[in-house]
């Protein structure tokens, strides 16, 4: 077996295994390390829960060939009603009004996964080392030397370039003691999926409450998956409540616009905080997806930010790769992270901004955002600009984001 590798990708969840797919078409070799089983059956974090694909996700999806498999599964967003709860603020956004099919798609974790790691261990130049883990690494002038724990053994390999996908809490960026720019919001997502009694119609819905945003998207078989934001404090009291009394709960908090709540799924719950790395690339070391940076649920950009980083990551080795320079230089990956930089901190700077003004409920910054609300609704250029920024459209745009193979 191979021990020397090009690329060498640490974590195969959503964003890892995106970025082999994104890479497979050119002539690099990578390696993939996965603590979790990757064949028949699909690891831990590719469950049932539903995972925002915005339009400029889905131009990247499409790219490598995988729309098909994961659009039979997936249902398009054609409108947002973003409110206030019990105020008079309120914005709808509408895919016709952008010229595009659908505002974005909502799809299972699980769905996604199928299609992104279906046949990944045939794709040429590839090299799954999974289930293994990474034990130790080493990084050097030229290569990076690792150290996996596979079969209950050591295994040795090296790369000229490292990817941490392993998550937000990254063992590469704590081993390397990357520090991060952090706030926690006291706050956790409550998630599950559940019917309605009349059909959701393609919209998905923002509710600002006062305990943070109540998000209700779209799903197949008339289905939607709610993510509801609250306290910390309360979270265990939420999870234990049985299915009747949790659904008597959620219906208040949102309204009947979607008729009767019914036949709620297994309900998980996981903590909210902002964190942006204070490096996201070094010398022969890129952090990409939830090792680089995590944000507020509030608009659905969590997923659809790394594999922003997938697309633009695979564009600059890519290109290097054509042009016969080091993947790895920190030249090289220094394209990378000026190009990431602002649209990371745009993204930051917006949901981190929603979360904390939508929970301000003085009289004053009520009237403020209601206004804000009612200005955004009936300002279409305002609204164009916004909606562009969501869908991931703005700003320099790589290969994969413009429909277009990256080799």
């Amino acid at each position: 077996m191979n021990t020397d590798f090009d690329i060498l990708i640490v974590g195969g969840g959503l964003v890892g295994a995106s970025l082999v797919r994104a890479l497979a078409p050119t002539r690099l070799s990578i390696a993939l390390v996965e603590s979790a089983g990757v064949g028949a059956q699909l690891p831990p974090s590719y469950d049932d829960r539903a995972i925002a694909l915005a339009w400029g996700t889905r131009l990247i999806l499409g790219a490598m060939g995988l729309w098909p498999a994961v659009r039979q599964h997936a249902e398009p967003i054609e409108h947002i009603h973003i409110s206030d709860r019990g105020r008079f603020g309120f914005t709808r956004l509408h895919a016709a009004a952008e010229g595009v099919a659908a505002l974005g798609y909502v799809v299972t974790a699980s769905a996604l996964g199928r299609a992104l790691l279906g046949d990944l261990e045939k794709a040429a130049g590839v090299t799954l080392f999974s289930p293994a883990r990474l034990q130790r690494f080493q990084m050097g002038d030229r290569r990076v030397r690792a150290t996996l724990m596979q079969d209950g053994g050591p295994c040795e390999l090296s790369a000229r370039l490292m990817v941490a996908a392993d998550g937000g809490r990254s063992m590469v960026r704590e081993t390397l003691a990357i520090g991060a720019r952090e706030r926690d919001y006291r706050q956790d997502a409550v998630i599950c999926n559940l019917a309605t009694a009349k059909a959701h119609g393609g919209w998905a819905y923002e509710r600002f409450t006062d305990s943070g945003p109540l998000a209700m998207l779209p799903m197949t078989e008339g289905r939607c998956s709610v993510v509801w934001t609250v306290a910390r404090d309360q979270v265990e009291g939420i999870l234990a409540l049985d299915d009747e009394v949790f659904l008597a709960a959620l219906q208040q908090r949102f309204g009947w616009r979607l008729g009767r709540f019914s036949r709620p799924g297994m309900r998980t719950a996981y903590p909210l905080k902002l964190m942006q790395a204070r490096e996201a690339v070094r010398r022969r070391l890129v952090l990409v997806g939830n090792a680089a940076h995590s944000v507020h649920p509030v608009s659905g950009q969590g997923f659809n930010l790394g594999i922003r980083d997938v697309a633009v990551l695979a564009d600059v080795v890519a290109g290097a790769a054509r042009r016969g320079e080091d993947p790895g230089a920190a030249t090289v990956l220094e394209r990378y992270g000026h190009w990431r930089r602002r649209d990371v901190q745009t993204v930051a700077m917006i949901t981190d901004g929603l979360a904390r003004l939508f929970t301000n409920r003085l009289p004053p910054m009520g009237l403020a955002r209601d206004l804000g609300l009612l200005a955004l609704d009936t300002l279409p250029g305002v609204k164009h600009l916004v909606v562009r920024q969501f869908m991931g459209l703005n700003g320099r745009l790589p290969r994969l984001a413009r429909g277009l193979p990256v080799d």
